[in-house]
């Protein structure tokens, strides 16, 4: 069978973002249409507007955000079309840590893997802790319902990729007896709802940058709309 050649350009439409018109960075898709942008992009539209930038439907009339999700497949296309993309990208977010006197977590996380090909499979599993060479973040939760019962040890520390939807599982088991029953709770910043896939430091960085730590969010019971 011969192989067709054909040109990049030709499938940029399918692979770029419609709000910087730049090629997909962090894919996030709507749910409720599909259609995909770079997860920053969207995150900043959504922040004055609840529809979706290419077709305008309503997303959600007050949480947009929790109606969004990244796009690991979609990610995995743009990088292995585009050349040199994803290294670029690394290069930028080392650059961007530099210019800061951080360490970039992706550099934490390769000489983290860097240690564990060293050992066997045994002794990663006995002695290691796959996050704790993570970036860490301190958050404090607050009950704001009278119908939940507050936790005993408000504060804990955890990597900052863990999700909402870990924070929800946790909050799920202990006070309401099951981690199964995160469905019932939501965590809100600043009285804003929160989407299961962002993580903490996507939190921090977008919703506490400015304020004193720790990151203090709020759990309440679902309420539908």
């Amino acid at each position: 069978m011969m192989e067709r050649r054909i040109k990049l350009r030709t499938l940029n439409n399918h692979i770029t973002c419609k709000i910087c018109r730049g090629y997909l960075i962090d894919a996030t898709t709507v749910t409720e249409c599909l259609h995909t942008f770079c997860k920053s992009c969207l995150v900043k539209h959504l922040e004055e507007n609840n529809t979706c930038p290419t077709c305008n439907i309503v997303i959600h009339q007050s949480h947009p955000l929790q109606y969004i999700s990244f796009d690991r497949t979609m990610q995995d296309i743009v990088y292995k079309l585009v050349p040199d993309l994803q290294k670029n990208e690394i290069a930028r977010e080392r650059d961007f840590y530099k210019i800061r006197g951080l360490t970039c977590p992706k550099d934490i996380q390769n000489n983290s893997n860097d240690f564990h090909d060293e050992k066997s499979v045994a002794d990663v599993h006995a002695e290691s802790d796959y996050h704790r060479q993570d970036e860490q973040v301190n958050v404090c939760l607050e009950c704001v319902s009278n119908n939940l019962k507050s936790l005993k040890r408000r504060y804990i520390r955890c990597s900052a990729q863990a999700t909402i939807l870990h924070l929800k599982k946790f909050v799920a088991k202990k006070v309401l007896n099951g981690m199964e029953k995160y469905r019932d709770i939501d965590i809100l910043c600043n009285d804003e709802l929160l989407g299961k896939d962002h993580t903490l430091k996507f939190v921090y960085v977008t919703r506490w940058r400015f304020q004193n730590p720790p990151l203090t969010l709020q759990y309440r019971p679902r309420i539908d709309i």
